[in-house]
């Protein structure tokens, strides 16, 4: 579903280009899952940016679906993004003026996939069900959380990609929201891509890479979280 091939990208600075990431490798297949961890700054969110078609590698190639990215427009990337890929955020970038059953169902919608059964099952996995009518500012910050998920899997997309998708959550209801994420990624048969800086989100997932100076390493999730 996802493959970075000798994947570089750097900023421009006043003091002249800043690399971040320096020819990186990477595949993920479909049902697999895959964390990524980095300190801040590391490049992690730019490799998200990346697999996401928002922006475009300097060097290398990324393909998505089997597409190489660097070789469609921004429409042609819009409509990939749209047809194949479900995104996560930190902020959960609900729409305020859509109850949560609107909400659940933006994506899909949009993708011109929706699918009245899968979105009822997802409300009752995600313990929304019989919050329909109530609005994002009525909920807990755990709801909000799930509906944002909820909202991402509503199209059944080829690949997840969740960035710090638990990070504003307590411990016990973080757990929860990622076994929960887990489980519903798999019944989708999607691919899962989380960044995160929390080994305890990293663990359950089927592998595990961290990024260093620009380059993807395996990760040793015993050392503390940074």
């Amino acid at each position: 579903m996802l493959e970075f091939r000798q994947v570089r990208k750097a900023y421009a600075t006043p003091q002249g280009p800043l690399p971040v990431l320096r020819g990186v490798d990477m595949s993920l297949g479909r049902g697999e899952s895959l964390a990524l961890m980095g300190e801040s700054g590391s490049g992690k969110s730019t490799l998200l940016h990346l697999a996401a078609g928002l922006d475009l590698p300097d060097d290398g190639e990324v393909r998505l679906a089997g597409q190489a990215i660097s070789s469609l427009g921004e429409p042609a990337r819009a409509r990939l993004r749209r047809d194949t890929l479900g995104l996560v955020f930190q902020q959960f970038h609900l729409v305020p003026s859509l109850n949560v059953a609107d909400n659940l169902r933006l994506q899909a919608r949009l993708a011109g996939r929706e699918r009245p059964d899968w979105s009822t099952y997802l409300l009752q996995r995600l313990g929304l069900a019989g919050l329909e009518t109530r609005y994002p500012e009525q909920l807990s910050g755990g709801q909000q959380q799930r509906l944002a998920i909820g909202r991402a899997l509503a199209p059944r997309p080829s690949l997840l990609l969740a960035d710090e998708p638990t990070g504003n959550l307590d411990e016990t209801t973080a757990d929860a929201v990622l076994a929960l994420l887990r489980e519903l990624v798999s019944e989708a048969d999607s691919a899962l891509l989380v960044v995160t800086h929390s080994p305890r989100v990293a663990a359950p997932l089927d592998r595990c890479l961290r990024l260093t100076h620009g380059r993807l390493g395996p990760a040793t999730l015993t050392e503390p979280a940074k």
